[in-house]
């Protein structure tokens, strides 16, 4: 129930964004989630796109740091103590959630969160199933 993700390291300077975003989309790769965090002088991007490894390639080609890692995509309630229900039993599991974003998904009407998680994570896709969370498959959330 793993979906890859794409992680860039950017330094923090105008147009850098941009240039990553121009050579996924001239490669014809669509980027269906990000998070971007940031500091003074580099940012972290992280990609969910329709194919990694195209986009690793075409990164690197461009000389840009890039690495693939795992990631969960769960489907939220989407009602007040949604995301908490996800949180509190990844917490009585003892899973660390290193971050955590959310990204579209249009074809539902439930928010779906991306987490990272620590070294835990066989323990925190089981807390997750045993409360009925949606766990996605990488072919349901893009579409392959």
């Amino acid at each position: 129930m793993a979906i890859k993700q794409l992680s860039i390291f950017l330094e923090n300077r105008v147009g850098r964004l941009a240039a990553v975003a121009k050579a996924l989309g001239d490669a014809g790769i669509n980027i269906r989630g990000l998070s971007v965090a940031d500091t003074k002088d580099f940012g972290i991007l992280r990609l969910i796109v329709d194919d990694v490894v195209t986009a690793e390639k075409v990164l690197r080609s461009h000389d840009t740091v890039c690495q693939i890692n795992e990631v969960t995509a769960v489907e939220v309630d989407n009602h007040p103590g949604g995301l908490a229900k996800v949180l509190v039993a990844l917490n009585e599991a003892k899973v660390n959630v290193e971050y955590m974003y959310a990204i579209a998904e249009p074809k539902g009407e439930r928010p779906v969160m991306i987490f990272r998680f620590s070294d835990a994570k066989d323990a925190a896709r089981a807390a997750l199933r045993q409360i009925g969370a949606h766990l996605y498959e990488e072919e349901d959330l893009l579409g392959k």
